[in-house]
């Protein structure tokens, strides 16, 4: 019963906090993803505004590139970023933390996958904090070819999700399966609801869906069983998941073949309602992740910033 009154009490103040002091900060980059973080606000998670720089250049991985970009703010208000290195020949992610998203520790390369000498990608690191367990949960994709059954897709392109955890990113848990439910799987979404109550939003990779679907668990790591239909049409990738004051969620998707961003809005994650005309996206902007950020953090990223483009929706492809 405490369990249960502590995860109500705490819904009640992050919609408080969002209501009146958050703001939402929306992670980016821009193709060829060589430049590095990219970030957006919004006020009500509508509508985008770009902060028109680059935070953090990546300097690490064989590519030196960033895409992908994921924080999540620790209890400490600390962020932590996490992101993909490149395309291919990758064993892990880049990681780096910051008090203020303006300043930057040294960067590191965190890698999972060496374990799996024939690994050919990690992609997309998605990062959340379990306040449950108390640590942080890093999902992320990577193809080890004749692994797995597969569809229509190469070998090489046979993606299944794999996570680790960690409470001070010095040691990280091993690498261990996170869901495979038997076709390739991309651009992983863990979002905690409440005591025993997780949803996963995940894109089905194979051919010719290329779509994102959802499933419920009792657990950060599931499992995660009966994986639902397709909420968005074909060729869509890399949702983003933002909860409103409401009890209200908005799914941010990028709709990479009609070269649009998605937006669907859910109260329950099964029934799903189209409020794509009602937002709007910077130009270039690509898969990251919304969190919440004090309107401070905000106010000291404007005075580092230029003025930022009027917003207008655009996307580019991510993955395929």
């Amino acid at each position: 019963m405490i369990k249960h009154l502590s995860w109500l009490l705490a819904g009640v103040l992050l919609s408080s906090c969002a209501a009146s002091k958050d703001v939402y900060i929306f992670t980016s980059f821009h193709e060829p993803a060589n430049e590095g973080l990219r970030l957006l606000y919004s006020y009500d998670g509508y509508q985008w505004q770009d902060l028109n720089r680059t935070f953090l250049a990546p300097q690490v991985g064989p590519s030196k590139l960033m895409r992908d970009p994921s924080i999540a703010r620790g209890p400490d208000g600390t962020y932590h970023l996490v992101w993909t290195c490149g395309w291919k020949g990758d064993t892990g992610f880049g990681y780096a933390s910051s008090k203020d998203l303006v300043h930057w520790s040294a960067q590191r390369f965190v890698d999972v996958m060496s374990q799996e000498p024939t690994t050919v990608n990690v992609w997309a690191p998605e990062i959340f904090y379990d306040a449950p367990t108390k640590q942080y949960f890093i999902v992320w994709a990577s193809t080890i070819p004749g692994r797995f059954a597969k569809g229509q897709e190469a070998e090489d392109n046979n993606h299944r999700l794999y996570y680790t955890t960690t409470t001070d990113f010095r040691t990280f848990a091993p690498t261990q399966l996170f869901l495979d439910p038997g076709w390739s799987a991309i651009d992983a979404v863990v979002v905690p609801r409440g005591p025993q109550d997780y949803v996963l939003v995940v894109k089905d990779n194979t051919r010719p869906n290329r779509n994102i679907k959802v499933a419920f668990g009792p657990s950060a790591t599931g499992p995660f069983p009966s994986v639902s239909a397709p909420f968005t049409g074909n060729f869509t990738e890399g949702p983003s998941v933002l909860a409103l004051p409401n009890k209200q969620w908005l799914i941010y998707y990028d709709a990479y073949q009609e070269k649009r961003y998605g937006v669907m809005k859910t109260a329950d994650f099964k029934t799903f309602t189209d409020v794509s005309d009602q937002t709007s996206v910077p130009p270039g902007h690509k898969h990251g992740t919304v969190f919440r950020a004090p309107r401070k953090t905000l106010k000291n990223l404007l005075q580092t910033a230029p003025t930022g483009a009027p917003a207008t929706t655009s996307t580019s492809r991510t993955h395929d």
